[in-house]
């Protein structure tokens, strides 16, 4: 059966914005969680902020150093949070002293209710302390999650206190909900955080990425500058997905606009993960200054077509393969420039992202031989700048 989606939501953009001055683009960076869990300590976070400045990464826009879960340790009798001794014997301060003297910023994790995923101590009745201790430690970045909470205290009422405290300090201080997409935050959070998850963890398989993939058809009219859906981390590099797949995460995470939170050991980057990660025209996709989320445009059987208006006029797109085995083969994949809200006949350049070079020159359409389960990730010009004025208003939900 053959979808065209033309019409699918309403909102072009988040009704209000956290007045808190960030976010102006999705956020870019590392974080601990994937690879290292509770084993995370002091010396794992000054590794991958030097290794993100010696790759290069950090020059690509790959800012935020961001500690997950199991740091903390506990609180003490004024009701102030500390770190564990054992793994950060230097303080948070120190830490965050370093991060910042390699011209990056750094991002801690708490959670809303009694204690955290790990046990770890919770924020709940402790909101204004930690906002006022993270900005005296010059936190950056605050991943603020969902467990051990109160089913009488929805996260709609939870997240706001947290908010407030920490626009409290006037400290600047991007805001992180991870809420895993249990009450619709797309639709209430856009005035309490920066970003919000949109569903449950990504796994580092394919079943898991797509997923949280579908979970995310439709929400573009939902995120914008100032506050971005987050379909979870970047599972790149490590190891259970092939090279094809991996490149399938993240051109699309880059078209939706997702957050780019590294979540690997960067000591074990490779060459191979370092080309995904490091395509700088698909992270410029992501980091577009019209900050316009792409969408699931049309799909047939296996194939899928997203796309996206970008600050220029043209439009990025994605032929996605989703054949059930990455062991059937290569399907021909062709998108009409009308699905990019052109008319017929519109002539232009294809380039492709990934290999950075233009294809050709294409009238009407344009088809690709697509991997199984792997994409063709382009952007399509139009050669005349009056039809790139005249439809430069176009967007996947329309």
């Amino acid at each position: 059966m053959q979808v065209l989606f033309t019409s699918v939501l309403l909102l072009a953009s988040p009704i209000l914005a956290l007045d808190n001055g960030l976010a102006r683009k999705p956020q870019m960076g590392w974080n601990s969680w994937n690879w290292f869990y509770c084993s995370v300590n002091e010396s794992v976070v000054m590794k991958a902020a030097d290794i993100l400045i010696s790759s290069g990464l950090a020059d690509l826009g790959y800012h935020y150093v961001n500690v997950d879960d199991c740091w903390a340790g506990y609180r003490d009798g004024a009701g102030f949070i500390h770190p564990d001794p054992s793994s950060f014997p230097a303080g948070m301060k120190a830490l965050a002293d370093y991060v910042h003297s390699k011209g990056l910023k750094f991002g801690l994790y708490s959670d809303s209710g009694n204690e955290t995923c790990a046990g770890r101590p919770g924020t709940r009745y402790h909101e204004k302390e930690d906002a006022i201790t993270y900005a005296r430690w010059g936190v950056d970045y605050l991943k603020f999650d969902n467990c051990n909470a109160l089913k009488s205290e929805p996260p709609k009422f939870r997240y706001p206190i947290m908010r407030d405290a920490l626009l409290a300090t006037g400290a600047p201080i991007f805001f992180s909900l991870c809420e895993w997409g249990v009450q619709q935050p797309w639709l209430w959070a856009s005035d309490v955080g920066n970003s919000w998850r949109t569903d449950m963890d990504i796994g580092d398989d394919w079943n898991s990425f797509i997923r949280v993939l579908d979970d995310n058809i439709g929400l573009s009219p939902y995120s914008g500058p100032g506050g971005w859906n987050d379909p979870d981390m970047l599972q790149v590099g490590n190891g259970g997905m092939s090279y094809t797949e991996y490149q399938s995460h993240f051109a699309l995470w880059c078209l939706l606009k997702a957050p780019l939170l590294i979540g690997n050991d960067l000591a074990a980057l490779d060459n191979w993960t370092m080309a995904i990660l490091g395509a700088e025209e698909l992270i410029a996709v992501n980091q577009d200054d019209l900050g316009v989320q792409g969408d699931m445009i049309w799909q047939f059987g296996v194939q899928q077509i997203w796309a996206g208006p970008l600050a220029d006029g043209s439009r990025v797109f994605i032929l996605f393969n989703r054949v059930t085995s990455a062991s059937f083969y290569n399907i021909n994949i062709t998108m009409n420039f009308t699905m990019l809200g052109f008319p017929e006949d519109t002539t232009g350049t294809i380039r492709d992202l990934y290999a950075e070079e233009d294809v050709g020159i294409f009238t009407d359409s344009f088809t690709a031989s697509v991997l199984p389960h792997g994409v063709f990730a382009g952007r399509f010009i139009p050669a005349d700048d009056d039809v790139k004025e005249k439809y430069y208003n176009w967007r996947p939900w329309f």
